[in-house]
């Protein structure tokens, strides 16, 4: 286990420690899996690296566009959140190898399908990326609902206090039933 990852574990709990809580429910299975999460907030990978296993060395597929713009931004992406660069707009061969590299050294990848933030609530429509990439590396689906980090850091919002719910649902092996999955714990 790096260091790295259990110190970024340990900084998000205390975060959330102090900002309203976090409660996990279930979890992800002991080994590799991309992990795909409804996308509401900027808190929710630091929600995610809270309850996911440092054991498991989590990183986070963060928008290249965004995130990597500059060397300051993606310097704090890095060291925060164990980010790594992703092409919105699909990055080819060269963004699939680079994390199927990540999964064959036994580690857990966050994807967030929707490929930005929802506004009201509801899970979008799902990019295809995440399924390549489980299918490639031959390793499951793991579909986890985040409830309340739209309230702890909302869109063009400000930081507050509130409970975040970080629920980890059955390994599923295609996207659409992670989707429906999601859909059903929809927040509003």
């Amino acid at each position: 286990m790096s260091a790295g990852a259990r110190l970024r574990r340990r900084l998000w709990r205390t975060a959330f420690a102090c900002s309203g809580g976090l409660a996990v429910r279930g979890r992800v299975p002991d080994g590799a899996c991309v992990v795909v999460a409804n996308h509401c907030s900027h808190a929710d990978t630091a929600a995610l690296l809270a309850a996911l296993p440092a054991r498991l060395r989590p990183s986070v597929a963060a928008a290249a566009d965004y995130w990597f713009a500059n060397r300051a931004r993606a310097l704090v992406c890095r060291t925060l959140v164990s980010g790594f660069p992703v092409r919105r707009g699909g990055g080819g061969s060269a963004d699939l190898a680079a994390a199927v590299h990540l999964l064959d050294q036994g580690r857990i990848l966050v994807v967030y399908p929707e490929g930005t933030r929802s506004r009201d609530g509801r899970v979008g429509a799902f990019h295809r990326g995440a399924a390549r990439l489980a299918e490639a590396a031959g390793v499951p689906i793991v579909p986890v609902l985040l409830e309340g980090t739209d309230r702890v850091l909302p869109v063009h919002g400000r930081l507050r206090r509130a409970q975040v719910t970080v629920s980890f649902l059955p390994p599923v092996d295609d996207l659409e039933a992670a989707h429906r999955q999601l859909s059903k714990g929809e927040i509003s």
